[in-house]
Parts: C-alpha cells; sequence; structure tokens
C-alpha cells in the first residue's frame, strides 16, 4: 500500500505501466465536476470509476482484494479512511469473483489509515483493503490499473 498526495503522484509512476495514465486522469482540471460512472483512459488496462457514497463503520465493511486490477484510491473532498491487511496473511476468503475480479475476506483488518482530501492510496495484488470507512458522503475516483 502507498498513501501519498497528488502532488507525488510522479514518485510512484514508473512502478507499473498504467500508473501515469491513472495519475494523469485524476490531475486534469475539473475532476470533482464529473458525473459518477465509469470513464476508459486506456481501454480495459487503465479506467476510472467516480463514485460519491455515504461513509460507513468498519464493522459494516469487508476487506477485498483483485488478481488483475491495481487500485488508486484518490479522495476528492470527505471524511475516508481505508482498512488494510496484507492478503498473504488471509485465511477467510469468500471465493474470487472473474468478472468482478473481486475477492472478499471475512478475516479482520490489521490497520486503519485516514486517507484525506486530496490524497490516494495504492493498493496492489499483495494487499487487501476495506475502502469507504468514516462519516457523511465521500466522492472519490477509483482508477483501476491492469497487471497484465
Amino acid at each position: 500500500m502507498i498513501l501519498d498526495t497528488l502532488e507525488n503522484a510522479a514518485r510512484y509512476a514508473g512502478l507499473r505501466t498504467g500508473l501515469s495514465e491513472g495519475f494523469g486522469f485524476l490531475d486534469q482540471p475539473g475532476i470533482a465536476e464529473l458525473e459518477p460512472g465509469r470513464y476508459e483512459i486506456s481501454d480495459d488496462l487503465v479506467f476510472a470509476i467516480i463514485e460519491k457514497n455515504d461513509g460507513r463503520k468498519v464493522e459494516d465493511g469487508q476487506l477485498e482484494a483483485h488478481r488483475k486490477y491495481i487500485d488508486i484510491q484518490y479522495i476528492i473532498c470527505g471524511d475516508e479512511s481505508m482498512g488494510w491487511s496484507p492478503r498473504s496473511e488471509l485465511i477467510g476468503s469468500q471465493g474470487y469473483d472473474e468478472k468482478r475480479d473481486l475477492e472478499f475476506f471475512t478475516d479482520p483488518v490489521q490497520s486503519i489509515v485516514k486517507v484525506p482530501e486530496g490524497s490516494f492510496a495504492v493498493f496492489m495484488l499483495s494487499d487487501a483493503h476495506l475502502p469507504g470507512i468514516g462519516n457523511g458522503p465521500i466522492h472519490k475516483v477509483v482508477v483501476k490499473v491492469a497487471v497484465d
């Protein structure tokens, strides 16, 4: 997991193909005015999902992980924290949905970190995460970056 501000995003662009395209999308003027929904950046290799949701309690969510896409979760506004656990230590899998690239776990969250407005968290395939922890509305962008 990486936690940083958008102004430092260029430091991470070389880690994996597609991250620079994702950060470029996040850094565009007017991102906060875009409507919720899916936005293609580079076909199915890099795309963004803009969300507006209400925060939830930790106990109301489950850890999730992906096998095909890295997540960049960028907070436009709102009070959001995210749970994290190393995927290698989780045993409570509820099965993998290949179409949605989504696997949920019943294990408890090992760590919770606040992701301030204007900041992002990157979750690699080795990371399980529980997004959306907070009070009130959360406006965010989730950029999905394919690994293969």
